[in-house]
């Protein structure tokens, strides 16, 4: 059973609900996702192919006052 969450090197990933045939396919989607500031792993499961991925905080930064 596929997991909806992850977790890599201590960061949670969140599944795109999607299932890849090739990887190939999951790589052309993990590109968009990275496009759009995104961390992504690519992950092999039974043949398939799953995408995970996680929004990168931006900094903050500290308001003085």
């Amino acid at each position: 059973m596929t997991q909806s969450a992850r977790f890599f090197d201590d960061k949670k990933f969140m599944w795109d609900g999607k299932v890849y045939e090739g990887r190939s396919e999951a790589e052309e989607s993990e590109r968009g996702y990275r496009k759009d500031a995104f961390e992504t792993r690519v992950v092999e499961d039974g043949g398939k192919f799953l995408v995970y991925s996680r929004r990168v905080a931006a900094q903050q930064t500290a308001v003085e006052g």
